[in-house]
């Protein structure tokens, strides 16, 4: 019997207008810097998970870039264009609401942590679930095990009755499946391909009203 929902939230239930190099490009084009590349920017991001913000991942990266412009004022302004871009899916809100009637509720979101939880205010969903994974304050991020883990003890249920619900297939789809979640891949066009783990797909402008009823027939199984 499914107990619990586990959601990821940039890409899934936070979306934006364009893909993050398209906007990691705006921004340095805004501050008046060369093109940064999204592949280094993910590689300092890994390398900063622990860290309280994007200003040390900015940091990091460029430290290995001869740009003449502070961390902290390219955090500042990549904070901006992205905040600018990006805004809840529709009716998301309301389907966490719905779904918390029926299951316990989480997020389990890579990123510093701060950034994550600023992410979530802009928006009013600090307390729209019943718990938050921030992987910047843990040990590793998605897809490692114990993000998962993570998660489930914070939602206390196992991982055979979560559901894990996210866009991407590598993190959230095979990392759920490894960790013994039943990975649920929402789709969009231009997106990844369905990822062979999942155990359900559902396309992202149909995810509020599909999402419920997937949800009942996993459980039924």
């Amino acid at each position: 019997m499914l107990q619990a929902v586990g959601f990821d939230l940039d890409g899934t239930l936070l979306v934006a207008e364009q893909d993050r190099e398209s906007l990691l490009h705006a921004a340095c084009e805004r501050a008046g810097v060369s093109p940064l590349a999204r592949e280094a920017y993910l590689r300092a991001h890994r390398r900063q998970q622990d860290e309280a913000d994007r200003e040390a991942v900015f940091a990091t990266l460029l430290a290995d870039h001869e740009v003449d412009i502070d961390a902290a004022e390219l955090a500042a302004t990549y904070d901006a264009v992205v905040q600018e871009a990006t805004g809840p899916l529709d009716g998301a809100a309301a389907l966490v609401a719905r779904l918390r009637e029926s299951y316990t509720v989480g997020l389990l979101t890579d990123g510093p942590e701060q950034t994550q939880r600023r992410k979530l205010a802009r928006v009013g969903w600090t307390d729209l679930f019943d718990a938050v994974v921030v992987t910047g304050g843990l040990e590793a991020p998605k897809p490692d095990g114990r993000a998962f883990e993570a998660l489930c003890e914070a939602l206390d249920a196992p991982p055979g009755a979560t559901a894990y619900v996210g866009d991407a297939p590598e993190p959230d789809i095979a990392g759920a499946a490894a960790a013994g979640l039943h990975p649920v891949q929402v789709l969009y066009e231009d997106g990844p391909d369905p990822h062979p783990d999942a155990v359900a797909t559902v396309e992202r402008a149909e995810l509020v009203e599909r999402l419920p009823t997937v949800l009942d027939a996993l459980g039924d199984s």
